[in-house]
């Protein structure tokens, strides 16, 4: 898989401002008392098979139209019942989002009549344990050994980020190629990755294809987002993307989800010219809401950053 994105530059202290300016309008409201509806898991769970339904036709199902224009997109609830071998009631009960806990059997059955992908195969099963999950227990210290892997990749650029999309850690690589301003432990707020994508105005003025590169991200955000459903402060990023990004709040009700896989990642960077990495990510066995993001660059792209650095090229 390739990805191919354009950059510019611009100063880190003004890019950097606006994401601050963003997060305090968050907390700003919560603040102010805007009271987020709470999601529960069932909710969650409905609202995903009734997207996955809406999607496909009888005949992409093996069933037959029947000649009747349908006033609703998709399948009905009693056709994916009969594809899933369940009753329909009980079918209508999870997607209404009731009290029901369906078994792994159901799950299993549902994402084969629903012809979900492994990544929606993978967020139905999520969705349907997050009720176990513990957000009070989420992990975001970052060990001494874990920093010094980062700085010890240069030059090749590296971040952990966490449940949030937050950036906690990265390496002066990292740095200069994705415009993040100088690592600190104490710096509040973080660089947030979903933030940068969605309303960096250069993401948006340089890269052709960056409708496509938002997709991606809101998709990979969604897989995420399984683990814990009724987190508060992810409902609270939604919500503020929902309200701020035309294009986030008509992509994200679709449910496209995906995870974050190795591929092969080009930026055109208009001081150092065209730049290629292999991207590969690392979940943390020991804290699994942190991923390792390492983009090991080639050969002449490692000339390239390490002669930027050394000459301290400015950034502008």
């Amino acid at each position: 898989m390739k990805e191919n994105l354009r950059i510019e530059r611009m100063p880190q202290h003004d890019s950097f401002n606006y994401f601050i300016v963003a997060v305090s309008q968050v907390n700003l409201r919560y603040a102010m008392g805007i009271k987020m509806k709470e999601i529960t898991v069932q909710q969650s769970l409905g609202d995903f098979l009734r997207a996955m339904r809406a999607r496909l036709t009888p005949e992409q199902v093996g069933l037959p139209s029947q000649g009747r224009r349908r006033r609703t997109p998709g399948l009905r609830r009693e056709e994916v019942a009969e594809l899933a071998n369940v009753g329909v009631s009980w079918y209508t009960s999870i997607e209404q989002g009731k009290d029901v806990h369906p078994s792994y059997q159901v799950l299993d059955s549902l994402a084969a009549a629903l012809r979900l992908s492994d990544d929606e195969r993978n967020y139905l099963f999520l969705l349907s344990k997050s009720d176990e999950a513990d957000t009070s227990e989420l992990y975001t210290k970052i060990s001494v050994g874990l920093e010094r892997t980062v700085f010890a990749l240069e030059p090749n650029p590296a971040y952990v980020m966490d449940l949030y999309w937050d950036v906690l850690l990265w390496n002066p690589a990292a740095e200069f190629l994705f415009r993040f301003p100088s690592y600190s432990a104490d710096l509040s707020p973080k660089p947030n990755i979903l933030q940068q994508v969605l309303f960096d105005p250069l993401n948006k003025e340089s890269n052709s294809d960056w409708e496509v590169q938002a997709k991606i991200a809101i998709a990979r955000f969604r897989a995420d987002y399984a683990r814990y459903p009724q987190d508060s402060r992810l409902n609270q990023m939604i919500e503020k993307f929902k309200q701020e990004s035309e294009f986030f709040a008509s992509w994200w009700p679709r449910y496209e989800v995906k995870t974050i896989t190795d591929c092969h990642k080009r930026f055109d960077d208009p001081l150092l010219g065209e730049l290629e990495f292999e991207h590969v990510n690392f979940q943390l066995i020991d804290c699994p809401d942190l991923k390792l993001m390492i983009f090991t660059a080639s050969p002449s792209t490692a000339e390239k950053l390490k002669k930027a650095q050394l000459e301290l090229l400015p950034i502008e």
